[in-house]
């Protein structure tokens, strides 16, 4: 294999992603969503029903407590899955040319490699909001985990 060919050769190796990389290349779309930081910043002891559910939308499980109050359940379960692929490959071969002709093959080469990489995540987020005899938020709580 000619110097050039070789020197051709090495630089499309070196291009080529390892799964590690396709690795730290994976995210996905940020979206609004349902998160601890939007409860924590949103919602507030004294906020009306109405601004609750604009902010979080409608409750998973609405119940009523002994005196009539009414308590709202948001349990957001969200599942990540992310790919990253690539894949490549090299060939070459060396001659000779003459007008016209292609005289002899002095030799060949070819490399071929793939690599990826995938992740998947679940993150869960209960929230449970207490409302007083007005509709006005009088507890909050909330649990997260991700696994």
């Amino acid at each position: 294999m000619g110097k050039a060919s070789l020197t051709l050769l090495l630089i499309f190796i070196g291009g080529c992603m390892t799964g590690a990389d396709h690795q730290q290349s994976l995210h996905s779309e940020k979206e609004r969503e349902t998160t601890v930081g939007v409860v924590q910043k949103e919602i507030h002891v004294g906020m009306s029903q109405a601004d609750v559910a604009t902010v979080l939308g409608s409750p998973n499980i609405v119940s009523k407590d002994s005196e009539g109050n009414e308590s709202w359940i948001y349990d957001k379960i969200a599942t990540e899955v992310s790919y990253s692929r690539d894949t490549g490959s090299v060939s070459g071969a060396a001659g000779r040319l003459f007008p016209g002709w292609l005289l002899a093959m002095r030799g060949s080469a070819s490399y071929s490699k793939s690599a990826g990489a995938e992740a998947q995540t679940q993150k869960t987020l209960t929230v449970v909001i207490k409302f007083d005899e007005n509709s006005k938020v009088k507890t909050l709580a909330y649990h997260t985990s991700k696994f």
